[in-house]
This record gives C-alpha cells, sequence and structure tokens, in this order.
C-alpha cells in the first residue's frame, strides 16, 4: 500500500494513546475502528470524563498523519490531529457555554447520559463558544487491535495508580 494512500487507516485503527496538551491537562483515546472512539479525561477542566462509543469521522491527510473529527451530544466540537511517528497531536475544541459554565455536568460516562447531554446542550446557553486551540506530547502509544471493548471499559477514577504515567 502506498504511503500517500489516504484510504489506509493501519496506523491509527487499533492504537491507545495517553496525551498531555501543554496546559497540563492528560486525555487518553482509543481508536476502535474507522468510525469510533473511546476516551477518558484524566485531569483538566473536565476529568473524569469518559466515553466509550464516541461516532467519528476519521481520516488518513498523508504518511503518518490523521485527523479524528466529531460531534458530541453535549454540542462541542472536537477535532484532533494524529502524529503518532512524531509523538504529537493538535486539538481544536468548540466548547458550547453551557459546557464551560458547567464542566461539571460533563465529568460522566457520555454514553449513560446521551439524553441529559442533550438536554443540557439545548437548554444552553451555547454561544459564545470557547475554542480551545492546543499541542500535545504523547507520552504513551500502544497497539491494542480494533474493537476491544476492554481497553477503556471504566472510569479514571477506577484505574489503578500509575496508569496516566505509562510512557512506552
Amino acid at each position: 500500500m502506498s504511503e500517500d494512500d489516504t484510504r489506509n487507516l493501519s496506523g491509527i485503527v487499533g492504537k491507545r494513546f495517553i496525551y498531555t496538551y501543554d496546559s497540563g491537562w492528560q486525555y487518553e483515546m482509543y481508536v476502535k475502528n474507522a468510525n469510533t472512539v473511546a476516551y477518558r479525561v484524566h485531569s483538566g477542566l473536565f476529568a473524569g470524563r469518559w466515553v466509550k462509543n464516541q461516532r467519528v469521522r476519521l481520516a488518513r491527510l498523508g504518511a503518518e498523519v490523521y485527523k479524528i473529527s466529531w460531534t458530541e451530544p453535549t454540542g462541542t466540537t472536537v477535532s484532533v490531529d494524529v502524529l503518532p511517528g512524531r509523538r504529537r497531536l493538535h486539538a481544536v475544541i468548540f466548547l458550547p457555554r453551557w459546557v464551560g459554565e458547567h464542566p461539571e455536568r460533563v465529568a460522566v460516562l457520555q454514553d449513560d447520559h446521551v439524553d441529559e447531554m442533550a438536554k443540557y446542550r439545548d437548554d444552553g446557553p451555547t454561544y459564545p463558544t470557547t475554542v480551545v486551540f492546543e499541542s500535545a506530547e504523547i507520552t504513551f502509544l500502544e497497539d491494542c487491535g480494533p474493537d476491544d471493548e476492554t481497553v477503556i471499559a471504566m472510569s479514571p477514577a477506577e484505574l489503578p495508580t500509575g496508569h496516566t504515567a505509562q510512557v512506552n
């Protein structure tokens, strides 16, 4: 397969990575398949948030450069560029006003609160949005294979001590 084949997603599907934004916020993402990610927020404003089945659009932009984008039931829109070979990523996150004003409302397992998140979103306020524009270092990277429901199966609070400190 050509290095320029944008349909080849094998360099990102099945990967789990822990990354720390320049702000110090730490996240973890698992690319379950070409349409779904799971993630946990370990620290920062939304610490405790986790999602097991977020539908996404995934694209390969070039050799070892991937874009993962989605809109959450909260109304938050996320676009993440992942460069696994360089151990870097960059994200642009568009947060509705209500999310910034009440981060505790989203610090749950989203999958169990979709209707509640949609109600908060609809009640607003949504504007003005806050745009978070940040880079991160990937501090841990492993290949778990696709569609493994055990990779992100518990909340950040339930993880063993030292889980986020892993460096590979």
